[in-house]
């Protein structure tokens, strides 16, 4: 007798992956990315990574080329955006769209139309507050090859991060004391975060996406307490009191 099959099972889940938005030529790109990997080693390692062409004038052969020179760097990447559907095909990634989706968008109400001899009386309208920010707090020391991400918003950690660890976050990320390991603000796109540490001695930071090793901030700031923020592009820090 045939039993009936189980279905298969579907089910949605999103993960956490870098975006690489690479610039042209890609031989300087590469090398600065060499310069990054050389100062953080094992940044790529086991990290799912979506590579970002938007705007880029390639053809399939730059592009496989370059994908091809990414996985000798062990970069996997798992996925691309922006890409014509003509650049793609089976020897390459699948494309990919924006990974987070805005949240739905609902117009206004038309206002109904009043008879002239009615008169119209305006409603007080009340300011509207300013959400809080979620955060959450670790009260645990970061150890050696963990991995804390929290995408929703602010990360504190009363104790030190070690060398190895790594914390992401959506918004600002404060660390109590030595900041040893990776620590990235603003993942989301948030441009106004900002990383506060006790002891400043990272292996990298980064916030939306720009990063910078703590070699590159001066040896001024190295084992001193600093907040670290973004003008624009530039990195700005500053020693706290």
């Amino acid at each position: 007798m045939l039993t009936q099959p189980r279905p298969i099972r579907l089910k949605g889940r999103s993960y956490l992956a870098l975006t690489l938005t690479p610039e042209l030529p890609f031989e300087d790109w590469l090398a600065r990315l060499d310069d990054l990997a050389s100062r953080s080693a094992g940044f790529f390692l086991r990290r799912p990574v979506v590579l970002d062409i938007t705007g880029l004038d390639v053809d399939r052969a730059q592009l496989r080329t370059f994908v091809s020179q990414l996985g000798s760097r062990q970069v996997r990447i798992m996925g691309i955006e922006g890409a014509s559907p003509a650049l793609l095909g089976a020897d390459l990634p699948p494309a990919m769209a924006d990974g987070r989706p805005t949240s739905d968008f609902e117009p206004p109400v038309a206002a109904t139309e009043t008879a002239p001899a009615e008169v119209a009386v305006a409603e007080p309208v009340m300011p509207e507050l300013p959400k809080a920010v979620p955060s959450i707090i670790v009260t645990q020391p970061v150890r050696s090859g963990q991995s804390l991400v929290f995408l929703e918003g602010d990360v504190t950690v009363v104790g030190s991060v070690a060398s190895g660890a790594e914390i992401v976050a959506g918004g600002s990320i404060h660390v109590y004391g030595t900041l040893r390991g990776r620590a990235m603000a603003g993942t989301m796109g948030n441009a106004a975060a900002r990383i506060f540490c006790r002891k400043l001695e990272a292996e990298l930071i980064a916030i939306d996406g720009y990063y910078k090793t703590a070699e590159d901030m001066g040896p001024e700031f190295r084992g001193k307490p600093v907040q670290i923020w973004l003008d624009g592009e530039a990195f700005k820090v500053e020693a706290l009191a």
